[in-house]
């Protein structure tokens, strides 16, 4: 009952995501207009848009862009994106010093490192444990995914057990299985039998 409470809240918040992502995009498409149709006072440097106008109204624009990615893709790349041009339109609008631009490089630095050597597979990916007899058409429901399954009635255990044979592997505790979207992993097992399996949904 649990999971399927936790299922619903996910795809609440998905929906949730998405239509505030709609009503995000719809608003850059209109300010978008709005600057193009305002491109002819670029000249007059005493009205809106001038060249500082602009550049600031484009900046906002793509970190608006890259936002509705971020809530949409759900990756470390996607948070890394935006927070990299929303940096980086600091250091080119704001003027204030060069300190501040110095500080504003070093993150932008920071940022590279950490995602050469602090991003991992397992970051983009959602877990969670099943029984053995839970049935894959259920599973496929609570997490997303595309576990191929030959009927409704299909369990878990049955399609690691055959993938198993399939790619000659041994079904015991840490065994793991790879499908197009998904992993499964042997999390328990108890007189033979696969009692728990962990399911590795790609979200990437």
């Amino acid at each position: 009952m649990k999971k399927y409470f936790a299922a619903f809240l996910s795809r609440l918040a998905m929906f949730m995501e998405f239509f505030i992502s709609i009503m995000l995009a719809v608003g850059i498409i209109l300010l978008c207009l709005r600057l193009a149709s305002s491109l002819i006072y670029i000249p007059d440097l005493d009205r809106y848009p001038n060249y500082e106008d602009l550049l600031e109204a484009c900046f906002e624009l793509i970190i608006g862009v890259e936002l509705i990615r971020m809530m949409y893709y759900h990756t470390p790349d996607t948070v890394f994106e935006v927070l990299l041009f929303a940096i980086a339109r600091q250091i080119i609008i704001d003027h204030s010093s060069a300190f501040s631009s110095l500080i504003g490089v070093c993150a932008i630095a920071v940022l590279f490192a950490t995602r050469k050597y602090l991003f991992f597979g397992f970051d983009l990916a959602e877990k969670n444990m099943f029984r053995g007899s839970s049935r894959v058409r259920v599973v496929n429901k609570i997490m997303g995914c595309q576990i191929p399954h030959e009927t409704d009635a299909e369990t878990l255990e049955a399609v690691l057990r055959a993938k198993c044979r399939a790619e000659d592997i041994e079904p015991r505790e840490g065994a793991c299985v790879y499908f197009e979207d998904t992993g499964l992993r042997v999390a328990k097992m108890r007189d033979g039998k696969i009692s728990r399996i962990e399911v590795i949904h790609a979200i990437h």
